[in-house]
């Protein structure tokens, strides 16, 4: 495989230009030095210095004062060509006009073309009077390659660049219409996805609170006292059923929102400072079943994660509702490990072997626990171990998986 060798450092431009004049003023110099000009014997060393030192210290100006570059140039390049003909002289003359027509304005560019053309043509007819066809064919071949060829290339070039840009602005605009539509389409999938869950799971949520408040005007009407098991179930039916409503609101809130702005403050998302209501409600659940539920937490809770805070209050709400689903009599005992750098969730429940009974969406909840945990980072297990259905699930606490969220 052949040697990758390291990519040269760019100049800025600034650094370019005294480059550029540096070179020309030492190449000028060894040409000077060396006797590689006309007239050598006759033409006064001041007389080929002097153009020689306005063209390189016009050529750190060539990008930012090109008007002026270029008319200085033009007559310290006169002054060359009647001295002594310096070819650093030149070559800088010409790096002054393909600079002019690069950086100017078009109207530079313009009228360089024209009095190019118009001093090889005046020079040209001027030799071929005096010196005949074949002088004149040669001042033209000079001239072109001096008035005429930088400005060309430096026309081409910004053709070039122009087109280059305008090429990157179309992709640029392409790019924001493409994330636009994309932004669009997401906008009406989850407006469409609100729509769905208001009309259909919201609907069926708030008419079983409905059925339960109207069974438990029943009940009171027959008098049934409070701790009647019926009073008990139709209680713990109608709450849960308003939480669940309020969380699919909640849900459906957040789908509904744009993103441009804050979400809704009475949508705020749970955290772990919501767990000891999510165990009063197992608790009240339980008691028929002979379940009981003991919270332990270990470490310092300190500031989690919003991600982390929620992921976290989800698996801890699944796990109480499997075990309230699932789980033999006996106690429900939810364990909280707060480390520098992850939090531990375990969850440890009665098991109760057999089939389970089928249910539409059996599993989904393990399935969405161990999910949330995938995304922060994380690791998630559940399965039966020594009698007891353990749920175990470590978050990682810090920014990183913040940001993944």
């Amino acid at each position: 495989m052949p040697r990758a060798f390291p990519a040269l450092p760019v100049l800025p431009p600034h650094r370019q230009d005294q480059l550029i004049a540096l070179c020309g003023l030492l190449g000028g110099v060894v040409l000077i030095v060396f006797g590689v000009y006309d007239r050598p014997g006759r033409v006064p060393l001041w007389g080929v210095l002097l153009p020689l030192l306005v063209t390189a210290g016009l050529e750190l100006v060539r990008r930012t004062r090109p008007v002026l570059a270029v008319t200085l140039g033009g007559l310290a390049f006169a002054g060359n060509v009647f001295a002594g003909s310096l070819l650093a002289t030149t070559i800088m003359y010409t790096d002054l006009l393909y600079a002019a027509v690069l950086y100017g304005s078009r109207r530079m560019s313009r009228v360089l073309h024209l009095t190019g053309g118009a001093t090889v043509l005046v020079l040209s007819s001027l030799t071929w009077y005096a010196a005949g066809t074949s002088a004149g064919l040669l001042i033209v071949v000079i001239g072109a390659l001096v008035f005429l060829g930088p400005v060309w290339t430096g026309d081409v070039v910004r053709r070039h660049r122009e087109a280059a840009e305008a090429e990157r602005l179309r992709a640029e605009q392409t790019a924001l219409l493409s994330e636009m539509d994309r932004r669009e389409a997401v906008g009406a999938e989850r407006a469409r996805m609100a729509r769905e869950l208001h009309d259909v799971v919201a609907n069926h949520l708030s008419a079983i609170a409905i059925h339960a408040t109207g069974a438990q005007s029943v009940a009171r009407r027959r008098e049934l006292p409070a701790d009647d098991p019926l009073v008990e179930v139709l209680a713990v039916i109608r709450e849960n059923s308003v939480q669940g409503l309020a969380e699919m609101r909640r849900m459906i809130g957040l789908l509904r929102d744009s993103g441009g702005g804050e979400a809704d403050e009475s949508y705020a998302a749970p955290d772990l400072a919501a767990v000891d209501a999510l165990l009063a409600k197992a608790r009240a659940a339980g008691q028929d079943v002979g379940l009981d539920f003991e919270l332990t937490e270990r470490g310092e809770r300190g500031a989690v994660p919003v991600p982390v805070g929620l992921a976290a209050y989800r698996i801890v709400q699944e796990s109480l509702t499997n075990a309230l689903k699932h789980a033999g009599p006996g106690l429900v005992a939810l364990r909280l490990e707060f480390g520098p750098e992850e939090l531990r969730i375990t969850v440890d429940s009665p098991y109760r072997g057999g089939p389970g009974r089928g249910l539409p969406g059996a599993r989904a909840g393990l399935v969405g626990m161990a999910e949330r945990a995938g995304l922060l980072g994380g690791s998630f297990e559940a399965g039966p171990r020594d009698g007891y259905w353990s749920v175990r699930a470590v978050l990682p606490r810090g920014r990183e998986s913040e940001g993944r969220e």
